[in-house]
């Protein structure tokens, strides 16, 4: 286990080839403050270096997986600057690392996710939720436009129509909600969200290397790009036929064959 961000982040590794990051605040409900923004920013290149890390889940410690960013605590003096300051540029790091990680990262929403919470879950590519969590976005009701980034994701996890719903209404939602409108992917009893999140991490984490980061890579280019330019799907195609020559492909197909565990070297 590895304390960063002053002992608000916490780095462990539950599992095989898993990395967990976790949200260690709970007094304050998890905020995102600069440091801990700093650190998931920091670490999560880092996590991706080889393939010993090849999925991350990201979760929070007691009753809260996230209450978002920490400008509570912001002096009014200095609020306009640095409430900016904050949104600007450690939040857009952050949630940017996360997004931009070539492994699967899966979100275990252990608890209330707000604001900017909920967009860092948003950004994972999959959404394990305890069954007695909320889930909200309040800018509505606090006077703040939403970044159109993180409004970019929302509207491609959610849709058009739920994205208004959330945040022109600043309505919390419970997790059968959540799951119905597919903000999350699964729900799991509050007591077994730990254990089912490193279940599901651990299955990934078996998968090939190669295959995990480009398919990533291609869903992620498709979703931000739904009309490929000839560069963009030249590249796409290109990508799917370098697995045909990779070792890793072959090795899959001989473990499937005889029935054994692959043995992945990530080429």
């Amino acid at each position: 286990m590895t304390e960063l961000a002053s002992g608000k982040l916490i780095l462990d590794r539950p599992a095989e080839a898993v990395a967990r990051l976790r949200l260690n605040n709970p007094d304050k409900r998890n905020p995102l403050d600069h440091e801990v923004l700093d650190a998931i920013a920091a670490t999560l290149p880092e996590l991706a270096d080889g393939i010993e890390t090849r999925c991350v889940i990201i979760t929070g410690t007691g009753r809260a997986f996230s209450a978002g960013y920490d400008i509570g605590a912001i002096p009014e003096e200095t609020f306009e600057r640095d409430a900016e300051a904050l949104v600007a540029h450690p939040f857009h790091e952050a949630m940017e690392a996360v997004s931009s990680h070539p492994y699967p990262v899966l979100a275990a929403i252990n608890g209330h996710c707000l604001g900017g919470g909920l967009e860092l879950a948003v950004r994972c590519d999959l959404r394990l939720c305890a069954a007695g969590a909320k889930l909200g976005m309040p800018p509505a009701k606090l006077g703040l436009i939403y970044g159109h980034t993180g409004l970019e994701r929302f509207i491609d996890v959610i849709g058009v129509a739920y994205t208004r719903e959330l945040f022109l209404t600043g309505r919390n939602l419970d997790a059968e909600r959540a799951e119905r409108i597919g903000l999350v992917n699964q729900v799991a009893p509050d007591d077994q969200l730990e254990e089912a999140s490193v279940q599901l991490a651990s299955e990934i984490a078996g998968n090939a290397p190669l295959s995990m980061t480009g398919n990533k890579r291609v869903i992620e280019t498709l979703a931000r790009f739904p009309r490929l330019t000839p560069k963009q799907e030249e590249e796409l195609v290109e990508l799917r036929r370098s697995c045909f020559a990779s070792e890793d492909f072959r090795e899959g197909i001989r473990a499937f064959a005889e029935k054994r565990r692959p043995r992945w070297q990530g080429r």
